[in-house]
């Protein structure tokens, strides 16, 4: 009887603290919005989705500006956008979740995976680069975006609804002299992560994405997450990118339906992911807190390389950038860059408190004659970390 009065008790202590929970995250809802709104009407943009996963794993997400300018369709905390290169993410987890089950290692040859492929022997250091050098960024190979060859293929087929293939993206860099010799320094490369998707799929024998969905956004309920593999996407926000870009994209990247102009499967496992904020925050809160799998694997998602010589606190880990020494403490997280948008993931870790937030246009980001995404990740961490106290 008195177990029954104390879970009595706990039910309704529970039962009044929820509305004040709910309220709790509806006020950083409205902040987040009028942040964004702040934001636009600096800068100017067309949209942005921001959202911030408490230390609890609520989530408050909030939008501004429209997903569709000439129709007039305004953005929402769920519409989903291109999130690029934070799929390397995905992408590192899956590898360090295959390595716990005995199917990989870090430690790996490239070439006991890969080796009997035509292409592999041409490989800058095919010989010596490991699974690990792939996830840190240390195997010294090129980055095939951004090779003339490759810019030019992607031109031909932009219009059309094929795809470049894994094994082509790779063929851009093939007969090409190492940056340096595997794991003596650090260059990004999204020829690495895709070599990685291949390897996935020679362990599993299933395409890299769908293993992604089944080890990581069915189980965590990442629904608005889902792999940006042709043109049309259901809900996405159309893009906008500046009119004399290297691309010679027109400066709407979609039709008037919202079907993309290019197909963004050329990404491969170097993005290959299109996502919301909040489901982006959702993930970080769960990755970053290591409850993303039932396997201990924080000490090698953070098992980090320094970047360069001149920055000792800013690392990268599997598919992490690590800055160990900011004001606000330990920062872990991902950018993403593609045509037309651009994404932000950033884990605080000292206050367990995830921020993520989209914009559906890249005008400013590449040339940096904008100051718009560092300040909005400055603006929307003080705002984060303020309403976990």
């Amino acid at each position: 009887m008195r177990g029954c009065l104390i879970a009595a008790g706990i039910v309704a202590s529970l039962s009044a603290f929820a509305p004040a929970m709910a309220q709790n995250v509806a006020d950083v809802s409205l902040r987040l919005e009028a942040a964004l709104e702040d934001y636009r009407a600096r800068h100017g943009f067309p949209g942005a989705t921001a959202a911030v996963a408490l230390p609890d794993g609520r989530i408050a997400a909030a939008a501004t500006g429209l997903a569709d300018v000439e129709s007039g369709r305004p953005m929402m905390p769920d519409t989903p956008m291109l999130a690029a290169s934070i799929g390397k993410s995905f992408v590192a987890a899956t590898v360090l979740a295959l390595e716990s089950e005995g199917r990989l290692s870090r430690a790996d040859l490239l070439a006991d995976h890969l080796g009997d492929r035509p292409w592999f022997g041409d490989l800058p250091n095919a010989e010596t680069m490991t699974i690990g050098h792939l996830l840190h960024h240390s195997a010294g190979l090129p980055d095939h975006v951004y090779l003339p060859a490759f810019q030019a293929a992607w031109a031909q087929t932009a219009a059309g609804d094929g795809a470049i293939s894994p094994d082509d993206l790779v063929g851009f860099v093939t007969g090409m002299a190492p940056l340096f010799e595997a794991g003596t320094a650090w260059a990004y490369t999204d020829t690495g992560y895709v070599l990685l998707g291949l390897v996935i799929e020679e362990v599993t024998g299933q395409p890299w994405h769908e293993v992604v969905n089944a080890r990581f956004l069915s189980p965590l309920a990442l629904a608005g997450t889902f792999p940006s593999d042709r043109r049309d996407l259901a809900g996405l926000a159309v893009g906008y990118i500046a009119p004399d870009n290297p691309f010679g994209l027109p400066e709407r990247t979609a039709d008037a339906e919202g079907r993309l102009l290019w197909n963004p499967a050329v990404e491969g496992a170097g993005g290959g992911l299109a996502s919301t904020s909040r489901d982006l925050a959702r993930w970080g809160h769960a990755l970053f807190g290591g409850t993303a799998m039932a396997a201990p694997y924080l000490d090698r998602l953070l098992d980090g390389v320094p970047v360069a010589p001149d920055t000792p606190g800013v690392l990268y880990g599997a598919g992490v950038a690590i800055y160990a020494e900011t004001p606000r403490g330990p920062v872990y997280g991902h950018g993403g860059w593609i045509p037309a948008y651009v994404s932000s993931l950033r884990h605080y870790a000292d206050h367990g408190v995830t921020v993520a937030f989209q914009i559906n246009t890249d005008v400013g980001f590449l040339d940096d004659s904008s100051d718009l995404v560092p300040a909005l990740e400055a603006v929307l961490a003080d705002l984060a970390l303020e309403a976990a106290q």
